[in-house]
């Protein structure tokens, strides 16, 4: 088995929606389920570990190692209309098509046991052209979904959607799962605050979340703490070993 889930507890849940954010291009993903995480104080529920993450660890300014790292908080939504939720977050993605499919299968086993019948991805969108108010793109488990996704103002995404953010959500739907991909326009080139801001904007009615504007200035100093690998180019060089090229990590 690639993955080891070690929980710290199991948590009676209603109906939780499964929220991941994963690092990929701009950040966007990242940045928005840290944010969730400071912002409503979510619980630390458990940490996956895979022998398909990066073999490497760095060293912060003041020497100290950060190694590759995936894990799950939740939220127990308090206010009214708020939902009970489950955060998917970390530092890394797996490297592998094996360690990908192993590691989204391993969320969702979790997060079923837990209750959940609806997960939401989260990633950034890189058009090839100038962006300057990042419009947003959807892929949905069913057409049910894909409505509740447009009515956020989403436009259908085509073609194809690599790492977990398309993965967890065709796997979801293999379960009978619903869910969508929410992906938000970004030059791809440094942690792109403004996306991170659209996509949390766009699903804060679904979460029964209300965000006040100023709140939303913490993304940006997330910008500055998160420091995950290169992951993209690392990913893109083990694909290389085996002569594909899939752009892994949305």
């Amino acid at each position: 088995m690639v993955c080891d889930v070690r929980l710290v507890e199991k948590p009676e849940l209603k109906d939780p929606i499964l929220v991941a954010g994963l690092p990929g291009i701009g950040l966007v993903a990242n940045m928005a389920v840290a944010f969730l995480i400071r912002k409503l104080d979510a619980r630390f529920l458990g940490e996956i570990r895979s022998a398909s993450f990066p073999d490497m660890s760095i060293t912060d300014g003041e020497g100290s190692l950060k190694s590759p790292f995936v894990q799950l908080y939740y939220h127990k939504g308090g206010s009214e209309g708020e939902r009970d939720l489950l955060l998917l977050y970390g530092n890394t993605q797996a490297l592998t098509r094996r360690g990908q499919y192993d590691l989204c299968g391993r969320v969702l086993d979790v997060a079923e046991d837990l209750g959940c019948r609806y997960v939401i991805t989260l990633g950034g969108y890189r058009p090839g052209r100038p962006v300057t108010e990042p419009n947003l793109y959807f892929a949905a488990s069913n057409l049910e979904t894909a409505k509740v996704a447009a009515g956020l103002g989403a436009q259908v995404l085509g073609g194809q959607i690599f790492g977990v953010a398309g993965l967890l959500i065709g796997l979801a739907g293999l379960r009978k799962v619903e869910g969508f991909c929410l992906l938000a326009e970004t030059p791809g080139t440094y942690p792109d605050r403004e996306a991170s801001v659209a996509v949390l904007k766009a699903v804060s009615g679904i979460l029964g979340l209300r965000l006040d504007p100023e709140d939303l200035t913490e993304v940006e100093e997330l910008a500055d703490v998160l420091a995950p690998f290169d992951f993209g180019a690392l990913a893109k060089k083990q694909q290389e070993k085996k002569e594909t090229k899939p752009d892994w990590f949305i």
